[in-house]
């Protein structure tokens, strides 16, 4: 009997994503059909592992994209007709305990033309206060040394009581 990997999902008006989490999954195959079923079958540890769902709608399979990674297997599903979806799958009711929201590519429908998270490519960095002036390399390390000078000079202090102690005792 084979089992079941972690799937997450997410999508967009346009397309899909699914991410088959499976570290160091071996001899993966992967189907998609334009009616919208999607297959994936490998082994790990020679435990056979397998997911076969029915989408919510029909896809395109000539422009969908995958990319099997040594941690997971994601799939970037192409619809067929530009619209959001109600769930990932046809069946209503509750989804298979293996099929999970991907929150860190969810977007809600309402905020797809917003660009999400942070974009690097338009951020100018010469305006940050990086705190080069704050700290200076340098003066730490003179500090770090007087440091020890203080340290071997108070050392040096206990000898010389230590001494004049025993001196006193003779």
């Amino acid at each position: 009997m084979s089992r079941h990997p972690t799937v997450k999902w997410a999508q967009r008006s346009d397309k899909l994503y699914l991410t088959v989490e499976l570290p160091d999954a071996k001899d993966v195959k992967l189907k998609l059909e334009p009616e919208g079923r999607f297959m994936f079958s490998a082994t790990k540890d020679d435990v056979p592992y397998e997911v076969d769902i029915e989408l919510f709608d029909k896809i395109k399979v000539e422009d969908s994209k995958c990319n099997v990674g040594v941690r997971s297997i994601v799939y970037v599903i192409a619809k067929a007709e530009k619209k959001w979806w109600a769930r990932l799958i046809k069946n209503e009711g509750k989804p298979p305990v293996f099929l999970k929201v991907d929150w860190d590519k969810w977007v809600d429908e309402e905020d797809e033309n917003e660009k999400v998270g942070m974009d690097f490519d338009d951020m100018d960095f010469s305006k940050l206060d990086m705190g080069e002036d704050d700290f200076d390399m340098d003066e730490s390390k003179d500090e770090e040394e007087g440091f020890e000078a203080e340290e071997e000079e108070g050392k040096g202090k206990e000898k010389q009581v230590a001494a004049l102690a025993e001196e006193a005792k003779a």
